[in-house]
Order: C-alpha cells, then structure tokens, then sequence
C-alpha cells in the first residue's frame, strides 16, 4: 500500500511540474504583451506630445504674426496722428494769417476812405455768407448742408482720418447748429479716437453730450467717453461713465459695449 502511494506520488509530480512551467511561459507572455502594450502607448504619447509641438510652433507663429500686424497698425496709427497735428498747425495758421490780413485790409480801408467800392463790397457778402451759414438758428441751404457733411464722411469711411477730422471741423465752424452738427461732433471725436488722440477726442465726445443732450449719438457719445477715460487709465471715471451708459440706455448696442469694457477693467482691476 505505502509502495502504490509513493509510485502514486512520483507520478504526479512530472505533471504538477509541468503545469507549473507552462503556468510560467503564460506570465512571461503576458509580461511580454503588458509590455509591448505599454511601449505602444509610449509611442502614442510620444507623437501626440510632437503633434502639440508643432500645434504650439503654429500658434506662436501666428501670434508673432499678429504682433507684427498690431506694431505696424500702431505705427501708422502714430504716423497718422502727427501727420494730423501738423496739417491742423498749418491750417491754423493759415487761418491766424487770413484773419491778420483781413484785419490790416479793414484798417487801409478805413485810413483810405477813397477805397474801391468792390472792396467793400466783397467784404460785406462775406460777412453776410459767414452770417447765414454759421450763426446758430440760421437758416442755411439744406443741400449744401448735407454735400459738406458727405464729403467730411466719405474721407472717414475711406480711413483718411486726417483729411476726416478736418473736413468734420470745417464742418463744424460753418454749421454750428444744424441737423447734424452733433453727427459731426461725434465722427470728429471718432477720427481724433482711432488716431489714439485720446484727450481730443474726450473733448469733442463731452462737447456732444453737453450741447446736444437731445441727440441720437448721446449713447454712443457717452460710451466713447468711457473709451477715452479708459485708454488714458482713469478707470475709476471709465467705470462710472461705461456704468451710466448701462443704466440709462439698458438694451442697446452701447449698453452691451459697456458691459464689455467694464468686464475688462474688473479683469485688470484683478490681476
């Protein structure tokens, strides 16, 4: 009986042995596959790690773009902007020596009693075009009217923003109340705005708002004076002007703007 037991014994221990083997050889397989799955994924990260590289490479490349673009626009923007002061120095100055002349011609004229008649009288049809066109309550001839408010506006639309500002300022000094004087306050704030000319520009908008509280462009003039006070980093008066344009003009193109830049300014207020 001992001797079936341990021939029994004998017996079964070649197949445990092997069953143990073979248990064996299916880990290794499985340790092989575990890391031959993992190399897989390693190189599946790897390239989408190189994908979102070269996704970045392009995202930076087009930012230097962009910065590139946003310099140049600057710089015309500055260029244009001296370019106006100058213009507008000469003008004034033409205009300061227009008026010197007149008034050395009114003086001859009145030392010499014998002067031409013509004279006179070109002088008189002058005072009597400057009186019709630019004294508030005048009537003046609805055509022309509109004819030099196109003009200023056409060299707006087509970015002359120099040639804008004085054809809206001339404008201005011969329509100084009519229809749309208080239009021409606004597009001549906006020509003085894009050229980053910012303390001008607040002054043309205020002067809207306080001449003209009647008129349509109050609501934008009102969110332009925030804009000024903004970009000249008075952000608490930029805060207080954009929130009035929310709470008395609610629901419109100018309130939605304001919400806007009042989020930037907590946003920076924040950081």
């Amino acid at each position: 009986m001992a001797g079936a037991i341990a021939s029994a014994m004998l017996f079964a221990f070649p197949v445990r042995a092997q069953d143990s083997r073979l248990s064996l050889a299916d880990r290794v397989a499985q340790l092989e596959q575990r890391a031959q799955n993992r190399d897989q994924a390693g190189i599946g990260m790897v390239n989408q790690i190189q994908q979102l590289q070269a996704q970045i490479r392009q995202q930076q490349g087009r930012i230097e773009e962009l910065q590139h673009h946003l310099q140049e626009l600057d710089d015309k923007s500055k260029a244009q902007y001296t370019d106006l002061d100058a213009r507008l120095g000469r003008l004034e100055g033409s205009g300061a020596g227009a008026a010197a002349a007149k008034a050395q011609a009114g003086k001859s004229s009145s030392n010499n009693p014998a002067a031409p008649a013509s004279a006179s009288s070109a002088a008189a049809s002058g005072t009597a075009l400057a009186s019709s066109a630019g004294t508030p309550g005048s009537v003046a001839d609805p055509a022309a009217v509109q004819a030099a408010y196109d003009v200023a506006f056409k060299a707006l639309q087509s970015g002359d923003y120099v040639q804008a500002s004085r054809e809206f300022r001339s404008f201005i000094q011969q329509y100084p109340n009519q229809t749309l004087t208080p239009n021409a306050w606004y597009w001549l704030g906006e020509s003085y705005y894009v050229t980053m000319n910012y303390p001008v520009a607040l002054e043309s908008f205020q002067h809207l708002l306080s001449q003209f509280p009647q008129s349509e462009k109050v609501p934008d003039a009102l969110l332009k004076v925030g804009y000024c006070q903004f970009e000249l980093k008075h952000l608490k008066q930029a805060q207080t002007t954009l929130t009035a344009v929310t709470t008395r003009y609610p629901g419109s193109p100018a309130a939605s703007l304001a919400k806007e830049r009042l989020h930037r300014i907590q946003l920076q207020s924040v950081n």
